[in-house]
């Protein structure tokens, strides 16, 4: 059947398809802009680049940098070392992923509602702290002067000031640390969010049955949150590179660099520092295509082992 004009009637299905794609539209174009449109900038890679000259004005090398990079020992030496950084400081943020699994199931089990919202702010809140912030109050606490040197110099504990930011020892510990206390809070949401979609009646026939707090807990609550946790966990894996530059960036110093400087940070003081934009520009294109290789292997895992894909 035709309307009038003989023009079919507009499905009423596509018309929302139409309005929902308009939505997303903009975030499309952000995503775009900001995720895919800066990767024309690999081009530097392929070219022996100086700042502040022009692309066309720098000489064509192909493969020179690639190529100079696993030839040199030097820097493969330092990136052996920046690899292994990077590799434990991802494997201790992925072993340490149960924690806002564990804080999730124990804040949904506060009855009080005030102390539960307190509790819950006062954790969610150190992940909108820039990190910068963060090494602020690091540094009033834990710096030569600091106030935990000070209180313990006042109560004769030690004689001289304790080198907690200005030390090599535990590098790896301490930012593991900090990274937790920043953002345990915000990690357990999406746990939060899940706990309150299980279905209520399992509890109550739990109850009937004389299953206390901690069986609720283990055969209940745990189980209905496996899903959203392996999902997180494949998406760490797939990230397993991608350390990020902030947090080091801050706590970096001279004392600390062996230990401190993951493969962004290398990139960044590589480009930046040591004006090799051509050669941290190399570096970070094959981080790409490694972190794009995991993830499609762990998207092939997830398919196998769950049924379902991640992407």
């Amino acid at each position: 059947m035709k309307g009038r004009g003989g023009k079919r009637p507009v499905n009423a299905r596509e018309r929302q398809g139409k309005k929902m794609f308009l939505m997303i539209l903009p975030f499309l174009i952000l995503c775009f802009l900001f995720s895919y449109f800066p990767l024309h900038g690999w081009i530097y890679a392929f070219y022996d680049y100086k700042a502040p000259l022009k692309l066309s004005q720098c000489p064509f090398v192909g493969f020179k940098w690639f190529r100079m990079f696993f030839s040199n020992e030097t820097q493969m030496a330092q990136l052996w070392q920046v690899m292994k950084n990077t590799f434990a400081m991802s494997f201790l943020s992925i072993v340490t992923s149960i924690l806002p699994l564990g804080f999730a199931i124990f804040l949904s089990e506060i009855k009080c509602k005030w102390f539960k919202s307190l509790v819950q702010t006062m954790t969610t809140l150190p992940n909108f702290i820039s990190w910068v912030l963060v090494y602020s109050v690091a540094f009033s606490l834990f710096s030569n002067t600091g106030m935990v040197n000070t209180l313990l110099q006042n109560l004769g504990i030690t004689s001289e000031a304790i080198k907690f930011l200005d030390s090599d020892s535990h590098t790896w510990l301490s930012m593991l640390l900090w990274h937790t206390w920043k953002n345990l809070g915000w990690s357990a949401i999406m746990y939060l969010a899940a706990i309150s979609g299980v279905d209520q009646e399992l509890y109550e026939a739990a109850r009937v049955d004389g299953a206390g707090r901690f069986k609720l807990m283990r055969h209940i609550t745990l189980p209905a949150l496996m899903p959203t946790f392996f999902v997180l966990l494949m998406l760490s894996i797939a990230n397993f590179l991608n350390n990020g530059m902030d947090q080091y960036f801050v706590f970096q110093n001279a004392f600390n660099k062996t230990h401190i400087q993951v493969l962004d940070l290398y990139v960044y003081n590589l480009g930046i520092t040591g004006r090799s934009i051509s050669l941290a520009t190399a570096i970070s294109m094959m981080k790409s295509i490694v972190s794009v290789t995991l993830l499609v292997f762990v998207n092939f895992v997830s398919q196998r082992v769950r049924g379902e894909s991640i992407i």
